[in-house]
């Protein structure tokens, strides 16, 4: 287990009203209902701090986010008198779940609250995120031989989402929780709220689902805010290749090796594969996949060919306009068409332009006026080069080589 993340914000409260009552820390003490209740300002801050942070990563899914849920939480406490829901609205009339306890004068303290079954939708390990605030014993007169300044977190799998077990002995330890900043006198006069993040982390889990508890043994403290997560790789394409959503693996330091698959038109190369890492990063990818012939890459799909371009392989970067003399009309072609009176031989490359019958019918004949000269018992051949200009055959582009006969 590994406490992680922000740690205690001060916010400064706005002006006006505040206060706190015996027993009820600072941060909730606006929450009372009437006529108990101070102004509004204590619960219209810890909504606009919390609001602000609903956003979560992409590599993140949440299971549970109190500050989002608008119905009961079905959360039960006991003994009944320990902690306590604090219901409000913000501004936007959504529910504000907030829970306190601040049993510090009394020894021997043992007060549970336990949520409802949350579901880890097929994920091994999973993040708890707390956001509290929490009271200094050291400003708590009479509290010093009681008062306490954590808190502990347990959980318990089930597959029965009806199964919420009150024994404690059956709950597994996740940690103690303690308090970066604590809130004093001084705090209050000076409206500030000491808001503390802890993140722990549990796995690998076995079951369907599981149940969070928190134990109060003699602290002051609000709980003001639980999500709980896991984390994915999230879907992306690399490399023509698709790779989908994948929940990380139960150890911190695994990597799941991923297969991905082509996309639209596309063809394999090698077998792309990537590597998802515990925190939600996609890692060392290997292989890739290539648009087919007719079909080039843009902006990781595979877009086709438009008429008078072509792309004649999958190993091709890009669609190439069809070379002179030739055209296509079609989509996704692979090769041109030469125009009429214009041929190209089956043994030329597509990229190859495309000649006239008179240009060949003048090479075939002198190569074969040439095959009968002889010069020194030797016989030279009158070989054709393509010139620049795309032009087949053109006799200035004659080389000669020299070879004996037999």
């Amino acid at each position: 287990m590994r406490g992680s993340g922000p740690r205690g914000a001060g916010r400064r409260r706005p002006p006006g009203g505040g206060g706190d009552t015996p027993g009820t820390p600072a941060s909730l003490a606006g929450c009372y209902s009437a006529p108990r209740r101070a102004p509004l300002w204590t619960c219209l801050l810890l909504s606009a701090a919390l609001r602000t942070l609903l956003a979560s990563p992409s590599n993140e899914v949440n299971l549970l986010d109190s500050r989002t849920v608008m119905g009961d939480l079905g959360w039960i406490a006991f003994p009944k008198n320990g902690w306590e829901e604090i219901g409000e609205v913000d501004e936007n009339y959504a529910p504000i779940h907030t829970y306190q306890v601040c049993k510090v004068m009394e020894q021997n303290q043992n007060n549970w609250l336990l949520t409802s079954w949350i579901s880890n939708e097929g994920a091994s390990r999973i993040f708890i995120e707390l956001k509290f605030t929490l009271r200094d014993c050291n400003s708590l007169p009479g509290g010093l031989g009681t008062c306490k300044e954590t808190f502990n977190m347990y959980y318990f799998e089930s597959d029965d989402e009806n199964g919420r077990n009150t024994k404690e002995n059956q709950y597994i330890k996740i940690d103690t929780i303690a308090a970066d900043e604590s809130f004093t006198e001084l705090d209050l006069g000076d409206r500030v709220m000491k808001l503390n993040t802890e993140v722990r982390d549990v796995g690998p889990l076995s079951k369907k689902g599981f149940y969070l508890a928190f134990q109060d043994v003699g602290a002051c403290i609000a709980l003001v805010s639980v999500r709980v997560y896991y984390k994915k790789c999230p879907s992306v394409v690399r490399h023509l290749a698709i790779f989908p959503d994948t929940i990380t693996g139960a150890d911190s330091s695994q990597l799941l090796e991923v297969s991905g698959s082509c996309v639209n038109h596309s063809v394999t190369d090698e077998p792309p594969k990537m590597h998802c890492s515990a925190e939600g990063e996609w890692l060392v990818p290997i292989g890739k996949c290539m648009c087919k012939a007719g079909y080039e890459e843009k902006n990781g799909t595979c877009q086709v060919c438009r008429p008078g371009f072509f792309k004649a392989s999958p190993h091709s970067q890009s669609c190439s306009k069809c070379p002179p003399h030739s055209y296509t009309h079609e989509e996704a072609s692979t090769s041109c068409v030469c125009e009429k009176d214009y041929f190209r031989s089956e043994s030329d490359p597509p990229t190859m332009a495309c000649t006239s019958k008179e240009t060949h019918a003048y090479l075939v004949m002198l190569v074969f006026t040439s095959l009968k000269k002889q010069y020194d018992g030797a016989c030279y051949s009158l070989l054709a080069v393509p010139p620049k200009t795309g032009i087949m055959f053109n006799p200035l582009y004659i080389v000669f080589t020299k070879f004996q006969f037999p």
